[in-house]
């Protein structure tokens, strides 16, 4: 994978940056998690005058601001920005066809009925659980080897009990 590169930077007010991408792409990223759980390492970021100072670094690898040690490298950025994005049925199609599931299956792991997979997929608004769950098995498949439970082709065998 190729290290993502930032070209720009632009601040906006409370916690959100605009990104320039040096391979042409943008992204609206929002910090505040980051931020949150940074403790009193993160907490000038509070502040809007520092908040304003964010500069593209280290030949586009990093973003810093005013301060001491606050910045955060491209890599998690990105990352960041991919899992903030907005999800479409398409992305929840390609998901399902990387894991080679069926409908049923989607459904059942991500805990969903296989209707309302069906309706993600025709461009129904996806939540963010969905989302989450999708960004989380893609970057750490044992999620998925954990909790995935395939489904058997035909009708279940009658029981035998009497």
């Amino acid at each position: 994978m190729d290290m993502p590169r930032i070209k720009a930077v632009t601040p906006q007010a409370g916690t959100m940056l605009n990104i320039e991408w040096q391979n042409g792409t943008r992204s609206s990223v929002n910090l505040i998690g980051w931020i949150a759980t940074g403790g009193d390492l993160l907490a000038p970021l509070k502040s809007e005058a520092i908040w304003q100072t964010a500069t593209v670094e280290d030949f586009g690898a990093t973003i810093e601001w005013a301060g001491d040690d606050l910045a955060i490298d491209a890599y998690h950025l990105s990352q960041i920005a991919e899992d903030q994005r907005s999800y479409t049925g398409e992305d929840l199609a390609k998901w399902q066809d990387e894991l080679v599931l069926s409908n049923n299956e989607a459904a059942d792991l991500v805990g969903v009925s296989l209707r309302t997979w069906k309706n993600y997929k025709a461009g129904q608004d996806i939540s963010d659980a969905i989302k989450i769950i999708l960004c989380a098995s893609r970057r750490d498949p044992l999620i998925m080897h954990a909790h995935y439970r395939p489904r058997t082709a035909g009708r279940p065998r009658a029981s035998s009990a009497i």
